[in-house]
């Protein structure tokens, strides 16, 4: 059979050319197959025993360095990441709902103050008449609506809060957040907290309801279709836009003032950088700026939470009537001592519980040294 060129070509190249070379004869050309295939052999037989000898000591080996891994490390969350403000929401239902709930006594006394001052003349006095009223177990009447809406409107509240900070630095630019840090403080404040009046304020007026009008309701189950049915499902946001006067400015000076106390304790009262300081230290910090915070707060928004508390509880009832019926010194003053009280412990321990829930998920606490900036991958 004949064959090309290129075949024979290809053939001779897997071939020894001392096989197929014309110089060489024949009993040379046997010998030299011969001489391939004994090296064939032996350089199998060779890897055959080593790879023998030498398995059964890695298999050995593998037997004595298996160990079992240790669990991984828990993953810190990024700065500025959706856990990130996904744990901030969950710090500040936390902070806002627990808080409020527990001091639900003091808000009773002071709505009901506000609303009847004649019969419930001080807070020692107001206590007493409650406690003669309604006993013991009237003391937290209304504390469902106040858990909720607080919950919700303390979701939206610290949550929306470090989105729209970091959104609006960004939009400034390193130089200019860090120059205008303040009014950044103030827009990002704001504009949570008009997110968060909205889901706090159906709770709002059913609670001032069912605290200021004895007989009026046990709690949410029977207030919330009561009130509805009085005064329609419009009726629950009747009293937004004065709850707005209260809580932006409220929450505008909770955090803006909050950031600048913390930054000045560190700065000056604390000598040692905010980053070696010890935990506990810190969070004290925390309380004790949110502390002085919402005695701030108290003052700049209790005009309009006299306002909320005349609306909600009397039915078809104006701001121009709260005016005349409370008279602008009484909207100022009426039940101020009371509020700036209840407000400095509740924004101190609000931001108590929600750095230390921070802290827990392994954030840093809010204020003083800037955290680092948000390090955004870059796109292949």
């Amino acid at each position: 059979m004949a064959f090309s060129d290129d075949s024979r070509h290809s053939r001779q190249s897997l071939i020894p050319a001392s096989i197929y070379s014309s110089s060489t004869s024949l009993s040379t050309k046997l010998i030299d197959l011969d001489r391939l295939s004994n090296n064939r052999n032996l350089m199998a037989h060779s890897s055959s025993s080593s790879s023998a000898s030498i398995s059964p000591s890695l298999s050995t080996e593998k037997k004595k360095s298996f160990v079992i891994p240790a669990p991984s490390e828990p993953t810190k969350i990024a700065m500025y990441s959706p856990a990130y403000y996904a744990a901030c929401t969950a710090g500040g239902i936390l902070s806002c709902g627990l808080t409020h709930m527990t001091v639900t006594p003091l808000d009773l006394v002071k709505c009901n103050m506000q609303i009847d001052p004649a019969k419930y003349k001080s807070i020692t006095s107001g206590f007493g008449v409650l406690l003669k009223e309604q006993g013991a177990k009237g003391f937290f009447r209304g504390w469902v609506p106040t858990l909720l809406g607080y919950s919700a409107q303390g979701a939206c509240k610290f949550g929306f809060y470090e989105f729209f900070k970091k959104y609006y630095s960004d939009i400034a630019g390193p130089e200019y957040a860090a120059k205008y840090k303040t009014l950044i403080y103030l827009a990002g404040s704001a504009s949570a907290e008009v997110i968060a009046d909205v889901a706090l304020c159906p709770m709002e007026a059913v609670k001032v309801r069912v605290q200021t009008q004895p007989g009026f309701a046990r709690g949410l189950s029977d207030g919330l279709p009561k009130f509805v049915k009085s005064e329609g499902a419009l009726g629950l946001y009747k009293g937004l836009v004065p709850l707005w006067g209260r809580q932006i400015p409220y929450t505008m000076m909770k955090f803006a003032s909050f950031e600048t106390i913390v930054e000045n304790l560190y700065k000056y009262a604390i000598p040692t950088p905010k980053d070696q300081c010890s935990k506990t230290l810190q969070l004290g910090v925390s309380f004790a700026g949110g502390y002085v915070a919402g005695v701030f707060c108290a003052i700049v928004s209790h005009p309009a939470d006299n306002l909320v508390s005349f609306l909600n509880n009397a039915q078809g009832a104006t701001v121009g009537d709260a005016v005349k019926k409370i008279g602008l010194w009484g909207l100022f003053t009426r039940g101020l001592p009371l509020r700036i009280v209840m407000i400095g412990s509740l924004t101190g321990a609000q931001w108590g519980i929600y750095d230390a829930f921070k802290v827990f998920v392994g954030l840093p606490t809010t204020g003083g040294a800037a955290p680092p900036p948000a390090v955004v991958p870059s796109k292949i």
